[in-house]
């Protein structure tokens, strides 16, 4: 390997490597847009920065470490979230080995660059450039890998969740934008019903037992599929960036059933679902109510918080954060949403109970903040002791009496 890593100079890769590093790490970037147009214009785009990267490299020194080092975070970037990412969901397909390429290369890349960038220095300097270059490294691939991971979601177990309802039955329904959605639905006995959506990297056959509460307190069910997750076409996001185009069409499939009231539709959503769950009542007032468990964030803006709460160090993060979801914004054709706070205002005076973990503070502060921009229609419940969405495992019977209890009083407003 060390062989093949460097010229017969020594110093810099030979061109096979060079360009395979390249390759692999950066053909899954080059096919993220789903459209043609963006391919294009993000690969042409990504062609230059790699022509230039290749003339500084061809200098070797510490410029082309450094130049190794910043290709060496694209390859760990795409590796880890989607190599490593596909090949955990089961997923194995061109782009899982891409990303494992990738992930060897840019491993490769990264060391090359740190014993280029700190050669011939003395040994304190030497260790000390060594520990901030592979620092930098980490936090660049700690921030940019959940934007790759989130823009490129793989196939998801696509279980039917047919033990919810003898009554229920799949449906499909097409959003505005011409995406093919899927659901199980249980008509309401009383015209009342709920959108139940799942969180991230899951579909609907994870909040079965939520459906299950409802059904069971005279509710009608639409579980769905967000899109790009198990039986829905398209590509998804896991940052929920497509939430309000989906919940819209779910809105609209319920709204046109005889048997449903459409004056009382709400939104019951986990996680990601719940971050959906709030945009879309802030965008269309046909939503009656929303329940949101374990919804913290979907964009920098969310961060905001942060700030107050840490300091200098909250400051960093959400500039970190700002650098993460400006490259999610690059690799997907959804826009970037406003922030929940501003979503959650809009919605007023449309009722939302926000549930947090009692054992998840983060949870808290963030919905805190929320309820601070829109205290007047947002209400926060903290389950004690309750980890991440596992409200209803921790204390079913409260759980079923709050949410059921949230969902009937605004109801009865309608």
């Amino acid at each position: 390997m060390a062989i093949a890593l460097a010229s017969k100079r020594g110093s810099s890769p030979s061109w096979p490597l060079t360009l395979f590093g390249l390759v692999s790490a950066s053909t899954i970037v080059l096919l993220a847009r789903g459209d043609l147009t963006g391919r294009l214009v993000w690969s042409g785009g990504f062609l230059v920065l790699t022509a230039l990267a290749l003339l500084v490299w061809a200098r070797g020194g510490r410029l082309g470490g450094a130049a190794a080092l910043l290709l060496g975070v694209v390859g760990l970037v795409n590796g880890i979230g989607i190599g490593l990412r596909w090949l955990e969901a089961g997923a194995v397909t061109w782009k899982t080995v891409v990303g494992m390429l990738a992930l060897v290369t840019g491993t490769t890349l990264t060391v090359w660059g740190l014993i280029r960038l700190t050669k011939g220095m003395r040994s304190v300097p030497r260790v000390i450039s060594g520990i901030l270059a592979f620092a930098a490294v980490v936090i660049l691939t700690w921030t940019l890998t959940p934007a790759i991971i989130a823009s490129n979601v793989p196939p998801v177990d696509d279980r039917v969740p047919m033990t919810l309802d003898p009554d229920g039955t799949q449906v499909t329904y097409t959003s505005a934008d011409g995406v093919r959605l899927w659901g199980w639905y249980v008509p309401p006995p009383e015209g009342k019903v709920a959108i139940v959506r799942h969180g991230s990297g899951s579909t609907a056959s994870d909040v079965t037992r939520q459906a299950q509460v409802l059904v069971a307190n005279g509710f009608g069910v639409l579980m769905t599929d967000a899109r790009g997750h198990g039986r829905s076409e398209g590509a998804g996001s896991d940052f929920g960036w497509f939430g309000e185009e989906d919940i819209a069409a779910a809105v609209d499939f319920l709204a046109g059933r005889p048997e449903v009231d459409s004056s009382r539709i709400a939104i019951l959503g986990i996680s990601m679902g719940g971050e959906e769950a709030i945009g879309a009542a802030g965008s269309d007032d046909r939503v009656a109510a929303v329940v949101a468990e374990g919804a913290t964030a979907r964009t920098d803006a969310d961060k905001i918080w942060l700030i107050d709460e840490y300091g200098w160090r909250g400051w960093i993060q959400v500039r970190l954060e700002w650098l993460q979801y400006s490259l999610a914004d690059l690799l997907t054709d959804a826009t970037k949403p406003r922030s929940l706070a501003i979503a959650a205002a809009l919605a007023d005076p449309t009722p939302i109970l926000m549930i947090t973990g009692g054992g998840v503070p983060d949870e808290a502060k963030a919905a805190s903040h929320i309820q601070a921009a829109s205290p007047g229609n947002v209400s926060v419940w903290s389950v004690p002791g309750a980890g991440h969405i596992q409200g209803l495992a921790t204390t079913p019977t409260d759980w079923e009496r709050v949410v059921v209890g949230f969902l009937d009083a605004a109801m009865r407003r309608h």
